[in-house]
Formats: C-alpha cells, structure tokens, sequence
C-alpha cells in the first residue's frame, strides 16, 4: 500500500475515533450514564451495579453491552471473514452508511420525542451501541492494529511501553498518541454542544464526524483497489 493510501486511511481511523469519543460523551452525559463505543467502562459498571452501588444502571449498561455485541456480529455476518487485504470491502462501506443512518434516525427521534422515557432510552442506547459495534467490525479489514477507533486503553499501554523511556525505539508513536488525542478531542466536542444545544444536536455533531471518517476510508479504499487492478494489468 501506497504512503498516501496509509496517511488517508490513518486520518479516516482517527476521525471514527473521535466519533466514539463523540458518542460516548452523548450516552454518558446526555442519556443514562453508559458508554456504547468502550466496552470496558460498561463491563466494570455492571460488575459495580452487580453488588449494590448506587446510582449505577445495571440494566442500562447491560442494554449497551448487548447492542455492541448484537452489532458486531451482524457486521461480521454481513462483511464476511476473509483475508484483511488492505482495502475496505464494499459490504463493510454499507456497513458503515446504515450506522449513520440509524444514528441520525436516533437524533431525529430523540428530538421530537424530547424527554425520553425508560423505553426509549434503552432501545436508543441498544441500537447506538450497535452502531458502534457494526464500525469497529467494519474496519477490522483494514488491517490497522495500532487505531482500533473504540478504546485506547491498550493504546496508551503501547505508546508507554514502545517509547525510549519505556525501553523501546518509540515507534509507531505518532499514530498511537494521535488516536489517543482523537479520542480525548471527540468527547471534548460531544460534552460541548451537549452543554451549548443539548443531546440531540451533540449526536448529529457526532454522526458528522463519523461520517467524515467513514468517507475518507470508502474513498481511500475505492483508490487502493483501483491502483491495485492497473498495476495488475
């Protein structure tokens, strides 16, 4: 793959990553105290809620939990499992249009509903939990180990330990600690415009960084498979 094919698709990886942050910002802050792109947070709620703590949802993040795996799978059923080559294959690109498509619905709804009652807030946070699930499955092709575009945990775990203080040569430290600053930059932007028009608008701010994401990858991957059929004829 080409050096420009790798920068492009870095930048598309990245901007999904700030959608989850994005995303994030809007369960946690703006529906019921959940997370539905890092999955991590929901496991260690649920294990908090499981002895008693107060204030934590057991069911919601339970909800969540569910959604992302429900997502993931059907992703993986509808991209298959073939050989990660490099290129986004086009099931995934579909993949990747009905997830926004389904969080902008969710917008919509949340607006016109407004206040959303206990129904409502957990089928919004299953299928935006899906949504997250279905993106993570359709960029696995890809191939990029280093911008997993959900969690940074292990993230931050290897620029530490790559780095020269750590002992290592500090490479690929770029990639890893822009994914990091990604990530961190989305919430910043999410728990914004929550503050500044409220949860709705802030998932539709969201959904527009994901789609610049998701745009990126799709073009991105349209001119590696086309660069890689002229240099095969």
């Amino acid at each position: 793959m080409s050096p420009h094919h790798v920068r492009r698709y870095t930048t598309g990886l990245l901007l999904l990553t700030a959608s989850t942050g994005a995303f994030d910002a809007v369960s946690y802050l703006a529906l019921d105290r959940v997370f539905t792109g890092n999955m991590t947070g929901n496991v260690l709620f649920l294990g908090f809620a499981a002895i008693g703590v107060e204030g934590i949802p057991f069911l919601n993040n339970l909800v969540a939990l569910a959604g992302f795996i429900v997502g993931s799978m059907v992703s993986g059923r509808i991209i298959g499992h073939g050989e990660d080559d490099g290129t986004l294959p086009r099931s995934a690109a579909w993949v990747l249009g009905y997830g926004a498509a389904i969080a902008i619905m969710l917008a919509v709804v949340w607006l016109l509903i407004g206040e959303l009652p206990e129904p409502a807030l957990l089928a919004i946070t299953f299928l935006l939990a899906a949504v997250m699930g279905g993106q993570v499955s359709a960029v696995k092709p890809i191939g990029n180990s280093e911008i997993t575009t959900i969690v940074v945990t292990n993230t931050v775990a290897n620029l530490a330990r790559d780095s020269r203080l750590g002992g290592g040569r500090n490479q690929p430290w770029v990639q890893r600690l822009l994914a990091v600053v990604a990530m961190g930059l989305g919430a910043v932007v999410g728990a914004g415009v929550i503050g500044w028009l409220g949860g709705p608008a802030a998932m539709v701010a969201s959904v527009a960084v994901y789609l610049a994401g998701a745009f990126t990858i799709v073009v991105t991957s349209r001119s590696a498979r086309q660069r890689r059929g002229a240099a095969a004829a």
